[in-house]
């Protein structure tokens, strides 16, 4: 056992090391966009453009196919064989095919349609732009749906790297795009270059699967498939409680779009990218390793196991996440003028953008939980909670965004979103203890709260010391070197808080570090 969570451990590790370079090159992206368009006209037109096969592709397909088909594929692994699970595979990836092609084919018909459904506040000239921007990028979705189809594979046989991998990639020729072309191509190419970016995510992990022994055949006579219909069975509750993040995003774009002239897309889109690319690096890299592993543990009836590695996983996470936080918040206005104030992104695009991201922050916690705790129930085959879940945290956003955009702008938006994931989170994690009452929980809410005081010591530090420093930030280097300095005060306040706490996480932490190390050395 101990072997295995080491093997997690560094596999999650590596994940994060992985995917924190497909974040930054994420954000690089951003960063030339912003640059290049800031948030003026053809920023806010692109940006729904490419917004909305995401978002139509998250609410159908991006984790109901992760978290249908995974289980489906580790049950028939386990119990009839790798030629039955890939035959299943085969099925499972024409049928995606035949219906994302179906989908895109809608898309792109009704694409002025979905534009001012999406943003109503756009005028004739950007929602026009935005159109046959939108035409351009639908076929996304395609490359998508196989591209998740093969992650699911290839995490089943607990390899993580090529998954990790893929937006490096794929924000990789997004980025060429920029630097060689953009003066050259415009918006246009820029879209191109996306859609490029998205094939190659499939393309890169064929290679791989041909070493798993995988080869695709299309078969669509899946009919009287019993796998496929249970997948079909779970992925319909599944499909739709992952609606919350696709759908609440879409109603916090449509309400931006009133703001500004526009400019409030951009600036909700900036800033949920960059509170995704903070948070997501570590929730997504520990999440993807778990739930091939909670599926197994749930087709052999690991029942005691299971539970501990979905309470365990949550109480380190939050020692990361928690601080986190509190380190967003008092530094947002510094990370976004580091990150996007420059070219056509001014002042005023700070200003909102940095109030985005201020709020958004508050939503960190919710976001781990929910991702971690869904995982869990759809590795025991369970849609309906996540659903009941999720469409309680939609109605929350749709409510609160109603309520705060007339008082708080942008800022009340991002609330919304924070306090509708952290409903989400929770609710999940309530109905996961209730089915688990004999389980045991020592010391998880003291912990908690620990974190949670360390954390505010840790806010008052880095708040001091950026008040001291900020004003002589005049440029880059120097703005990089403030935040770089406020960052290691905080992580140095917040460690030394925990070991004053005596808070069993950092305990934990520190021993796993030390297992790794201790291994690594003896290995050379």
């Amino acid at each position: 056992m101990a072997d295995n969570n080491d093997k997690a451990v560094r596999a999650a590790g590596s994940m994060m090391i992985i995917t924190l370079v497909g974040k930054v090159l994420g954000l690089v992206r951003d960063m030339l966009l912003a640059a290049n368009y800031g948030s003026g006209m053809e920023a806010n037109a692109f940006l729904t453009a490419s917004r909305i096969p995401r978002v139509f592709f998250d609410a159908i397909f991006a984790s109901a196919i992760s978290a249908s088909f995974i289980p489906i594929f580790n049950e028939c692994l386990e119990k009839k064989g790798k030629d039955e699970a890939f035959k299943f595979t085969n099925k499972f990836v024409s049928l995606i095919f035949v219906v994302t092609a179906a989908l895109t084919v809608a898309g792109m018909a009704f694409a002025p349609q979905l534009v001012n459904l999406f943003a109503v506040g756009f005028d004739a000239e950007t929602a026009s732009l935005s159109s046959k921007l939108l035409i351009f990028m639908f076929p996304t979705v395609i490359f998508t749906g196989i591209a998740y189809s093969f992650v699911g594979v290839l995490q089943s046989f607990d390899e993580f790297t090529i998954p990790a991998a893929l937006s490096i990639v794929s924000n990789g020729i997004i980025i060429i795009y920029y630097l060689f072309f953009n003066r050259s191509m415009g918006i246009f190419g820029l879209a191109a270059a996306f859609l490029i970016g998205w094939a190659m995510q499939a393309v890169m992990q064929i290679p791989s699967l041909i070493k798993k022994g995988y080869r695709y055949k299309p078969m669509l006579n899946v009919r009287h498939d019993d796998n496929i219909k249970k997948v079909l069975l779970l992925m319909l509750p599944v499909m739709v409680s992952t609606w919350v993040q696709p759908i609440n995003v879409a109603i916090n774009t449509r309400f931006a779009s009133t703001l500004y002239e526009g400019a409030g897309v951009s600036a909700i889109e900036y800033a949920n990218n960059l509170y995704t690319i903070i948070v997501g690096v570590f929730v997504l890299s520990v999440a993807n390793v778990i739930f091939p592993r909670l599926s197994r543990m749930t087709a052999n009836n690991e029942k005691n196991a299971f539970f501990n590695t979905v309470i365990m996983t949550t109480r380190v996470l939050s020692f990361i996440i928690i601080p986190m936080t509190v380190g967003v918040m008092c530094l947002s206005g510094q990370i976004i003028s580091l990150i996007y104030e420059r070219g056509a992104f001014d002042a005023f695009s700070t200003g909102i953008t940095a109030q985005a991201l201020f709020f958004f922050a508050l939503g960190m916690f919710g976001y781990g939980l929910q991702t971690i705790i869904s995982r869990a129930y759809y590795a025991e085959q369970d849609g309906k909670t996540p659903f009941i879940a999720g469409f309680v945290s939609i109605a929350v956003n749709l409510v609160l965004c109603k309520i705060l955009v007339g008082k708080m702008a942008v800022s009340g938006l991002a609330l919304a979103s924070a306090i509708s994931s952290t409903v989400y989170g929770l609710v999940l994690f309530i109905a996961l203890r209730r089915k688990n009452k004999d389980a045991d929980m020592k010391g998880f809410g003291s912990s908690i709260i620990k974190m949670i005081i360390s954390a505010v010591v840790m806010g008052i530090a880095v708040t001091a010391v950026k008040n001291i420093l900020w004003g002589s930030a005049g440029s880059l280097i120097m703005k990089v070197i403030v935040i770089g300095i406020s960052v290691v005060v905080g992580i140095i306040v917040y460690a030394v808080m925990t070991k004053i706490t005596k808070l069993y996480e950092m305990t934990l932490v520190l021993k796993y570090a030390k297992n790794i190390i201790k291994k690594k050395g003896t290995e050379e």
